[in-house]
Formats: C-alpha cells, sequence, structure tokens
C-alpha cells in the first residue's frame, strides 16, 4: 500500500528543500482558498463581490507569467523561490486587514500583488525539477511538487477543524487567515538550505540555442488547449466549492475543512502513486480514465442541490466531492510532465510560464462569468454543471494530445 515511498527517496535533497518551501507556499493558498469566502461573506461581502475580489488574486498570476517564464530562461531559480517564500504569506497578512478595514482598493492591490507572488514559486518549479533531478526521478519530482498542495490541505484542515472544536469564537475566521499567513513565512528556512549549484545554459549556448529555432507555438499551442478548457472550467467550480456547502448543505468552515482535510488525504495519495500508475498503465489509460471519472463525479454533486432539503443530499455531495478531487488531481502530474516532453526542452520554460498564465488568465474570466451569474440568479448546480461539460471535453482532447504524443514519440521527435 505504501510501496510507493521508495520511488521519492531517490530525490536529490536541494529538491526536496524546495519542495518543502512549496508546501509552505502552499499551507497559504489552501487555507485563503477554503476559508477566504468565507471570511469576506461574514464581513457583509455579497456573493458576486467575493467572485470579483477573487479574480484580481488569479489576475496577479496572469500578469507576470509570460515575463517571469522568459526571465528565468539561463537564470538560476532560488531567488525566486525566496521572493515568493517572503511575499505570499506578507501579502496573505495584508488581504485580511483590508478585508477587516474594508479598504477596497488597497484591497484588490493586495489579492493582485498576492497572486503574482505566487508565480515566483509555481511557474519556475517544474523547469527547476527538471534540469536539476536525474530523468528516472522526474515523475516523482513533478508528482510530489504538487503533492504539497494536498499536503498542505491536510494540514490546514485538521488544524482549522481543531481550532473550531477548542473555540470557534476566538478561532474565527479572521484568526485563522492570520495564523497560517504567520505559518507561511516557515518556508523561508528551507529555501535558504539550498546550497546546490543549478544546472543552467550558460549565456553562449543559451544565445546558440535562440539563435537555432525560436520557441515551436504551433507545438505548444496543440500541448496547452486542453489545459485552456479544463481550467476555464475549474474556475467557474473550485473557488466556490466552500460557498457551494455553506450556502446550499449549510455546512460550517469546521465541518467544510474536515472534509477537505479528508480529501487532501486521498488527494497526496492518489498524486503519490501517479509514478506506479504511469509505469504500469501508461499516459493513454490513466489521464482520460482518472478524468472521466471525476466529470462523474462533479455532476452527481453539483445536482444534490435539486435535493438540498433532504439530509442524505449532504452525505451525496461529500462522497461525490471525495471521489472528484484525488481523481482529478491524480492527472495533474501526468499531464504536466505529459505536455513538457511533448513541448522538448526548449520550450519547457515558456510552455510552464504559459500553463500558469492560462490557469489565472481562464479563472479570472471565469470568476467574471460567475459574479455576472450570481448576479442573475444562476444557482450553482448550473454553474458545476457548465465545469463538467468543459472538462468532458478537455479529456477528450487531452485523448487526442496523447495519441498525437504516441505518434511523435515513434517517430523519434520526443
Amino acid at each position: 500500500m505504501f510501496d510507493f515511498i521508495k520511488d521519492y527517496r531517490r530525490l536529490k535533497s536541494f529538491i526536496i528543500n524546495v519542495i518543502i518551501g512549496e508546501f509552505f507556499i502552499q499551507l497559504v493558498n489552501a487555507t485563503f482558498m477554503n476559508i477566504l469566502p468565507l471570511y469576506m461573506s461574514r464581513k457583509g461581502f455579497s456573493e458576486e463581490e467575493i467572485a470579483l475580489f477573487i479574480t484580481f488574486r488569479f489576475l496577479g498570476v496572469f500578469a507576470l507569467a509570460l515575463p517571469i517564464g522568459n526571465i528565468i530562461r539561463g537564470r538560476a531559480m532560488k531567488p525566486f523561490f525566496m521572493a515568493s517564500s517572503v511575499l505570499v504569506p506578507l501579502f496573505g497578512l495584508a488581504i485580511v486587514y483590508c478585508v477587516y478595514c474594508k479598504l477596497t482598493i488597497l484591497l484588490f492591490a493586495s489579492l493582485l500583488l498576492w497572486g503574482a507572488s505566487f508565480t515566483f514559486m509555481q511557474i519556475p518549479i517544474t523547469p527547476y525539477i527538471l534540469r536539476n533531478e536525474l530523468k528516472e526521478n522526474h515523475t516523482s519530482g513533478i508528482a510530489l511538487s504538487y503533492s504539497t498542495w494536498s499536503f498542505a490541505g491536510i494540514l490546514s484542515g485538521v488544524v482549522i477543524a481543531v481550532l473550531d472544536r477548542i473555540n470557534p469564537i476566538i478561532f474565527d475566521e479572521q484568526n485563522i487567515l492570520i495564523l497560517f499567513s504567520l505559518l507561511g513565512f516557515g518556508g523561508i528556512y528551507f529555501v535558504a538550505k539550498i546550497h546546490h549549484k543549478e544546472e543552467l545554459d550558460d549565456r553562449k549556448s543559451l544565445r546558440i540555442k535562440t539563435k537555432k529555432g525560436k520557441n515551436d507555438w504551433f507545438l505548444i499551442f496543440k500541448g496547452l488547449v486542453p489545459t485552456l478548457i479544463i481550467a476555464t472550467g475549474a474556475g467557474l467550480t473550485i473557488p466556490f466549492i466552500s460557498l457551494f456547502f455553506d450556502k446550499v448543505h449549510h455546512l460550517d468552515k469546521g465541518g467544510f475543512s474536515v472534509i477537505s482535510a479528508i480529501a487532501a488525504v486521498l488527494v497526496a495519495w492518489g498524486a503519490m502513486l501517479v509514478p506506479k500508475i504511469k509505469k504500469y498503465i501508461g499516459f493513454k489509460i490513466a489521464i482520460p480514465a482518472t478524468q472521466s471519472l471525476a466529470v462523474i463525479s462533479l455532476v452527481a454533486l453539483a445536482t444534490t442541490q435539486y435535493y438540498s432539503q433532504y439530509t442524505i443530499a449532504l452525505y451525496i455531495a461529500i462522497v461525490c466531492y471525495l471521489l472528484r478531487q484525488p481523481l482529478m488531481n491524480m492527472a495533474g502530474p501526468m499531464t504536466s510532465e505529459l505536455v513538457m516532453n511533448y513541448v522538448g526542452e526548449k520550450n519547457r520554460e515558456i510552455t510552464s510560464a504559459l500553463t500558469a498564465a492560462i490557469w489565472s488568465g481562464s479563472w479570472v474570466i471565469s470568476g467574471f462569468m460567475v459574479k455576472i451569474m450570481f448576479h442573475r440568479g444562476y444557482p450553482y448546480v448550473n454553474i458545476f454543471l457548465i465545469t463538467a461539460a468543459m472538462y468532458a471535453f478537455g479529456v477528450m482532447l487531452y485523448y487526442v494530445l496523447i495519441l498525437d504524443y504516441s505518434k511523435r514519440e515513434k517517430e523519434g521527435l520526443i
């Protein structure tokens, strides 16, 4: 059951330190994703206002993604990791203060800069792993990096649930967000421990590579179209899951944190199994199968709103959520490695940047779409079913990409 752990023991120590640093960033991210909408709701912000404000976090990532993708070529990435470790928790504290004082303009700015701070960790880390780790350990490194979101969700969910049980008045949404922002500074220690000399292209070889061939934009476009479709659908749902359980099923922050923690355990376990899954059944079966089952689970989750007046609806929604989370997230490390190999070595940094830009940009668009839907009185079930339809289309596009990947691999192009 835990045989997969030995796959991760082979990772280099400095790769582990970077990933632990990422974990502290994700600890802030996971807490804010679940608790910030609830905190804003308690402070009198409407659902459409919350949707609008949350989009600014993703707008910050979108604005910096491409510049960062170009800047990290041929450069050491440790300074970017350190910047993220300092700025993410710092702007997290600023967001809490702005919500408390209802400083609207500063809240927009804080969310924008908070999102931008994530790019310094989010964009360089996959190219960093591919550049500095042995080829046979690439899948393990990427899978462990993806798992930081889940491990952060586990710790965040458990701690919030315990604190809520101890004293829900003292440990309200505001104090929870402050506590986890302070914990986020722990990543500084682990990033500071990285003393490895990074594998870099020297300036001469970088110029030769660039001169020999520009980015293969058509190849990059084909590799990222499925991500665009799925990311847009995800932006309609993921930031508002806590509100769905709160408004539709009347589940409070303590109850939802427990469910989130259980889901995060399942996601982490699933993600850690990815190297084994890839080895035994390959991309062609693993990616479409896990994503298709996730779509079915999301449809079942959404439709619980139709009979939410019955107690059983909450339990069905919880089960579907616990199935959907690991199934959809298991595909993440595999699709990332698939696309990175598909586009080739010289296109990795810009592809990583574009991936972040797509996720954030599409979530900005999705956020505005959700704001309009909330304004027009759309129920959550309709919004979530739109996501399911987009997921289903994205799964089909990934399957087409996998077929082209196999063809290019046989031709010796990968």
